[in-house]
């Protein structure tokens, strides 16, 4: 494992900083995937999946908006007044393919970036929001790049 992280760190030393967030966040993805980074969110989200009556005893402590980053409260804010945002991807349609939040019908959920304090890119910080877009019913953040959602307490 050890020579595994010297040469990943070698590696990662001699890219660009776009591409070390790029492989940084695979192996975020990776390794959250594997169940190392938040356990218990992950397993909720894989297990509510496949079976819905485990949702309500296992599910992630809903986060309050007082406690998101000030950049995800600005996001908050943008939803609600409908725009305008900065990026010409928020607003989107959120395909739910990793299956980690509820099941509905395909446009239900919409995806928002949260701005990622001197990142060159859009960051892995987003809000999904499902149904209306100015009023919707409940919103999930995920600081992880859709590996795991943390529903938010409105």
């Amino acid at each position: 494992m050890l020579r595994l992280t010297a040469r990943i760190d070698r590696f990662i030393k001699s890219r660009s900083q776009s591409t070390r967030h790029r492989v940084l966040g695979a192996i975020l993805a990776v390794v959250s995937t594997a169940g190392f980074a938040g356990p218990s969110v992950i397993a909720w989200n894989q297990a509510q999946a496949r079976e819905p009556w485990v949702r309500a005893a296992n599910a992630p402590q809903a986060i309050p908006v007082r406690q998101l980053p000030r950049e995800a409260q600005h996001t908050l804010v943008l939803i609600r007044q409908g725009g305008p945002f900065p990026y010409a991807k928020d607003g989107i349609v959120f395909g739910n393919y990793e299956k980690l939040l509820p099941q509905r019908h395909r446009g239900y959920y919409h995806e928002y970036t949260v701005q990622t304090p001197r990142s060159r890119n859009r960051g892995a910080q987003r809000i999904i929001c499902g149904g209306p877009k100015r009023t919707p019913d409940l919103c999930y953040y995920t600081h992880d790049h859709y590996a795991s959602f943390q529903p938010i307490a409105q």
